[in-house]
């Protein structure tokens, strides 16, 4: 029963995980394509490696702090938009 019960939470915490990356990814795409810019110049832009905005906007990757302001001053846009929930 115990054990059941912690599948339980840590499944609805990584789902729950998973919302916000797919939130962020939506927000970082949306935000990219209305700079209209392509991924190429935004991992240039940021000194990414190549792959790494394609993993973020696929949600495929859960991207640190320093990552996060450097794409938020390359976005040009605020961290808490980026990362504020939706309702």
């Amino acid at each position: 029963m115990f054990f059941s019960q912690q599948n339980s939470k840590l499944i609805a915490m990584e789902n729950n995980e998973q919302k916000l990356l797919n939130q962020l990814a939506t927000k970082i795409k949306k935000r990219r394509n209305e700079l209209n810019i392509s991924q190429e110049k935004l991992t240039h832009k940021c000194n990414f490696d190549r792959t790494y905005i394609s993993l973020l906007e696929r949600a495929k990757r859960n991207p640190s702090y320093l990552s996060l302001v450097k794409l938020c001053i390359d976005l040009e846009i605020e961290l808490i938009e980026l990362l504020q929930e939706e309702k």
